[in-house]
């Protein structure tokens, strides 16, 4: 098997773009190995849990000396070269990641440029094969997105030469497929993903159009992405899992000699069970020319019975050998196929059960990217998910509690640390206080695989100061990581809370009075009179920004246990009806099956002791990402290249 990502099509600037990176990370080495003793200790703690729960065969394939918050130490999982529609080894599962976009379409969930390219890097370092960036056609700030995404984490090559595939969606026109090209184009390995419905329900009705018309825009739909240049072109029969067999075996091999190179085979509408999509998967294996040799067969399943992991992996099983997934499993409907599901059990069971499968996924990176997806999306984990849940890792159980002290092999099959989960403060080093510094705020903040510097560490620093003078007993590890999420994600702020006071009691109506800077320095000040504390503060706010939006989520947690405990509040707002003529029709999404246009929704969190400041300061960053959206959405609108 070879160990290194590469293609004869670029492998020159491959090779000079890694050894760019490796000149960089040598100079930075010294500074970065002299800043925390903890990370050393961090990584052999990790390589000895894995070594002892799971043995050497399979922790060649896990990071077993990772430092999540040290790129550089990163000993990433070898992979197969890669080259567009061949797999070299026919063990290895490319993992697509489309977070980004599928995910994005969840009710709620509206991500801004930064915390898209955010995200990105994240998914880099996590190794996943391929980043579905957008849906560029759908507007200017969906297009620059995908774009900044591809000349930024497309070129970024790792020292082993990984670097993952920028592709972008489109449906099966002209249009569609401009937008996509000049938005991944500038990475150095780009994918256009087109599609169009083949299922009879949706020929009928949405589509109104015969087999052989669809079959005729699915051709002439790749056949123009290949004459863009595009050398990878992944193409999806959306409802497959309802399509006559016999027509996708049809439509399939027309797009294979159009010059299609992945095909992925969607379970839309979540109907499949396992065997059943098991058996869709090896037939199309079976009678699609080229398929699982010189094309590679995709999967993607929707979770509408709960079944996308299942027959994902029941796809691997009959030859499948790419997994569409989205981080914490977010998306339409019911949601995608879990990524850190899909590819732990590949991980766990792949040698075993499914004939040697195994990814490139490097699972120290899953927590923290977990995190990162339920901060900026404002998408909430249920505490019983899979991997990444709040109880994933609990034990409450007298009897499994015996167990785990005796044995934690007895109930535990993951190690909470091999997915970049350290549990406890014993796990993870000293609980941060009052007197601790800046330097052990960033070794703790690497430790905890969110590395931070410059003028983001100095935000942090001074929130966590804030919060540690007023906090009993320290600021334990769940209340830094919520400090940090708690931060600003626009770059350049419209507005910032300074001070917010309420007055509010059994008598008296409650009253908050804001003090807010605006971008351009001026001061601002109001009181205003509200229904409660809460309620006072947001009115108060709105009546400085002068936005009429509607808040459809106000959601209060506790970061821990206790009465000491610092809350996290999260806050969804959307632009009330009509308010297009005053922030424009951007404000509006698209859905990329039915076409409809929905209004966008902004979530943004807070966390401080105190509940009203908290609450304040996720409505307050809320604001500011619809002000941002908007104001790029007009900043970006660019004419599509030819």
């Amino acid at each position: 098997m070879d160990a290194v990502w590469t293609a004869p099509a670029s492998r020159a600037a491959i090779a000079r773009a890694a050894q760019t990176r490796k000149s960089a990370s040598r100079s930075a080495s010294g500074g970065a190995a002299a800043s925390s003793g903890t990370s050393t200790r961090g990584r052999d703690r990790v390589a000895r849990v894995a070594r002892a729960r799971f043995g050497s065969m399979r922790c060649e394939r896990f990071v077993a000396v990772a430092s999540v918050g040290s790129e550089s130490a990163v000993t990433r999982a070898p992979r197969p070269a890669y080259v567009p529609g061949v797999i070299s080894d026919p063990k290895y599962v490319r993992v697509f990641d489309t977070t980004l976009r599928d995910g994005e379409q969840s009710p709620g969930a509206t991500l801004t440029s930064r915390e898209k390219l955010d995200i990105a890097t994240s998914l880099a370092k996590l190794g996943v094969d391929v980043i579905e960036a957008g849906f560029p056609i759908a507007s200017p700030d969906d297009l620059e997105a995908v774009r900044g995404i591809a000349k930024k984490v497309g070129n970024e090559v790792y020292e082993d030469g990984y670097v993952p595939v920028i592709c972008g969606l489109s449906r099966a026109n002209k249009k569609d497929i401009d937008a996509a090209w000049e938005g991944v184009r500038h990475a150095l390995r780009p994918r256009i993903h087109t599609f169009i419905a083949t299922s009879q329900i949706h020929m009928d009705y949405k589509l109104r159009k015969t087999p052989d018309e669809v079959v005729q825009i699915a051709v002439d739909a790749v056949k123009y992405a290949r004459s863009l240049g595009c050398e990878d072109v992944e193409f999806s029969p959306e409802d497959a899992g309802r399509s006559d067999p016999q027509f996708l075996y049809r439509i399939l091999n027309a797009v294979v000699e159009a010059g299609a190179t992945t095909l992925n085979i969607p379970d839309t509408v979540g109907i499949c069970l396992p065997d059943e999509f098991g058996t869709l998967i090896k037939g199309i294996k079976e009678n699609v020319k080229g398929a699982g040799e010189t094309v590679v067969i995709s999967t993607h399943c929707q979770n509408d019975l709960g079944l996308s992991t299942a027959n994902s992996l029941a796809g691997v099983a009959n030859g499948a050998r790419q997994v569409e997934c989205t981080i914490n499993g977010i998306g339409e409907r019911a949601g995608n196929a879990s990524l850190e599901e899909v590819t732990m059990a590949i991980f766990m069971r792949g040698q075993e059960r499914l004939m040697g499968a195994y990814t490139g996924i490097n699972p120290v990176y899953i927590y923290p990217s977990s995190q990162m997806v339920k901060n900026f999306s404002g998408m909430a984990i249920q505490p019983h998910k899979a991997i990444v849940g709040a109880n994933a890792f609990a034990h409450e159980s007298g009897i499994h509690q015996d167990g785990m002290l005796k044995n934690k092999l007895t109930y535990e099959i993951i190690a909470p640390e091999q997915i970049g989960y350290f549990r406890g403060e014993d796990e993870c080093g000293v609980v941060m206080g009052k007197h601790s510094g800046r330097h052990a705020l960033s070794s703790k903040l690497k430790q905890l695989g969110v590395p931070m510097e410059g003028a983001a560490l100095d935000e942090v620093f001074n929130r966590f100061k804030l919060v540690a003078e007023t906090k009993l007993g320290g600021v334990n590890d769940d209340e830094l990581l919520a400090i940090v999420r708690d931060g600003e994600s626009v770059q350049d702020p419209a507005w910032s809370l300074e001070t917010v006071q309420v007055v509010c009691g059994t008598t008296g109506l409650p009253t908050a009075t804001v003090r807010m800077n605006n971008r351009d320095g001026t001061q601002h000040i109001s009181a205003v009179v509200g229904t409660g504390p809460v309620d006072a503060a947001f009115k108060a706010i709105d009546a400085l920004v002068g936005l009429d939006v509607v808040l459809t989520e106000y959601r209060v947690t506790a970061v821990t246990k206790g009465i000491n405990s610092m809350a996290e509040t999260t806050i969804t707002i959307k632009p009330k009806e009509g308010v297009e003529q005053k922030l424009g029709t951007d404000v509006y999404k698209t859905n990329v099956q039915t076409g409809e246009k929905t209004m966008r929704a902004f979530t943004a969190t807070g966390a401080d002791t105190d509940i009203v400041v908290s609450s304040a300061r996720a409505y307050v960053i809320a604001l500011n990402r619809m002000v941002e959206y908007v104001a790029k959405a007009y900043v970006h609108a660019e004419p599509v290249s030819r």
